[in-house]
């Protein structure tokens, strides 16, 4: 391990002293009615803003009331189950649609989607030199770093980086809307030629293909896919395009926003958020327990086995000793979540096609074992369900993307809401984001260096 790397026997004492210094007494934040993770107890999110992209429905109050209801998610006042119905019934593409959707408000006629297409194969392209010089060098094995490094570049090759008018703002939206595809299968081609010795083969985006199309098109080497593969892949971009304001990456994309910087340093801060594995990483976590599970279950249709494997998973003694089973539960739903109930009605087709049939039902075991192992074993103030990320990494995992790709492609679709997001917050030129923080901190005398000295002698 090199200098860079190695954690040394100092920095491990100095760890110390941070691990005992800073903990705040958590009886404090109960005491101050502080909203931990700007959220109450039963996981309502405390209002920081107004939009009008997207509404992320969980509960109706009655009576000053708060009463859990089915999930409902609403892209610019629309359902999005009512959105991807329309999608399946015309048997067309539609994370284009919704894009412009996000960004301009309504939905566009036929004229203004292909033109809108044509725009975004127009931008469809890197700066010469840019896969040789950028992707290429100094591979990183997270391609969520190799992408929001890529991004940070980008701004080198723009003459209007720090322009931050709407017009200006849009035309770099465009711009990575089109590209986020090619910069994260470039970037995995590149880690896995340069860490693997795999041979490396780039095939440039085609025209007339939708971004799920190309997605598959550019990351198989032999270009190929089926109807119900690229269709699938392109209703996970719909349904992760956007999910409120209150979302960590896109209020991320907010506060950095707000503070009047570039296009590409706060597109980068939403990656570095969407990396965590609380949010955008959360599918992977899903998939690896999925994988432990399948290896310490002997029979997977064995109710009892798989109830003790989900007891123990909350009791911290499977997996990863977390305590959490990945996919159930959400920040904001309660009885469901609308993306999760849509998402299944189409994996269930897609695990026929794929012959996987055993793994879906594993899956449905679980979604439906889980709350009521969850309720038992665990204080909880509202209802727990599948989340979206439930499905999704079985998804990918269905499609043969690697890994590596799942929060990346997360990206892909959700970089459309991000640009929405900075779009609307620069429209209604709002102040800079800075919420409060009380300090708890005691007060001390200080203490003069030589007199510290004095005393450890």
């Amino acid at each position: 391990m090199n200098k860079y790397s190695e954690i040394t026997p100092e920095i491990y004492n100095l760890a110390e002293m941070i691990k005992e210094n800073c903990v705040i007494d958590p009886g404090l934040y109960q005491k101050y009615d502080v909203k931990r993770g700007l959220r109450d107890i039963s996981g309502r999110g405390v209002l920081t803003g107004l939009t009008e992209i997207c509404d992320v429905h969980s509960y109706t109050i009655v009576n000053n009331e708060y009463i859990p209801c089915e999930g409902k998610l609403y892209y610019r006042g629309i359902d999005i189950e009512e959105i991807i119905a329309g999608f399946i019934k015309d048997d067309r593409y539609g994370f284009e649609e919704v894009t412009y959707l996000l960004l301009f408000g309504e939905m566009p006629n036929v004229k203004q989607l292909d033109d809108f297409v044509k725009q975004l194969e127009f931008y469809r392209e890197l700066p010469p030199s840019f896969v040789r010089d950028i992707i290429m060098k100094a591979p990183s094995n997270d391609m969520m770093n190799t992408l929001a490094r890529s991004v940070l570049t980008l701004y080198s090759y723009d003459e209007q980086a720090d322009n931050i008018s709407i017009e200006n703002v849009l035309r770099q939206g465009l711009q990575l809307i089109a590209l986020f595809p090619l910069l994260s299968v470039y970037g995995y081609k590149a880690y896995r030629h340069y860490s693997f010795g795999k041979s490396l083969v780039i095939h440039p985006p085609k025209a007339g293909l939708s971004t799920a199309e190309n997605l598959l098109y550019m990351l198989r080497s032999n270009k190929k896919y089926t109807k119900l593969e690229a269709k699938i892949l392109d209703i996970a971009l719909v349904l992760h395009a956007e999910h409120g304001g209150g979302n960590n990456s896109t209020f991320t994309t907010h506060v950095v926003t707000s503070s009047g910087t570039d296009t590409y340093s706060a597109i980068a801060a939403s990656l570095g958020s969407l990396k965590g594995p609380r949010h955008g990483g959360a599918n992977i976590k899903v998939m690896q327990m999925f994988d432990d599970l399948k290896d310490k279950v002997k029979d997977w249709t064995n109710e009892e086995e798989v109830s003790e494997y989900l007891a123990a998973l909350l009791n911290k003694k499977a997996f990863d000793n977390a305590g959490l089973i990945y996919g159930m539960g959400h920040a904001v739903y309660s009885i469901s979540d609308p993306r999760a109930n849509v998402f299944k009605q189409y994996v269930r087709s897609l695990s026929e096609e794929k012959g996987m049939q055993e793994e879906f039902a594993l899956y449905e075991m679980v979604e439906r074992l889980a709350p009521e192992i969850i309720a038992r074993e665990r204080k909880i103030y509202k209802g727990v369900s599948a989340n979206v990320d439930f499905y999704s990494g079985f998804v990918y995992h269905m499609l043969g993307l690697p890994k590596e790709l799942y929060t990346p492609i997360f990206a892909v679709a959700r970089i459309s809401g991000w640009m929405a997001h900075r779009l609307e917050e620069l429209n209604n030129q709002g102040k800079i984001i800075r919420p409060a923080y009380k300090s708890v901190a005691t007060l001390k005398p200080y203490v003069a260096l030589k007199d510290r000295y004095n005393e450890n002698k």
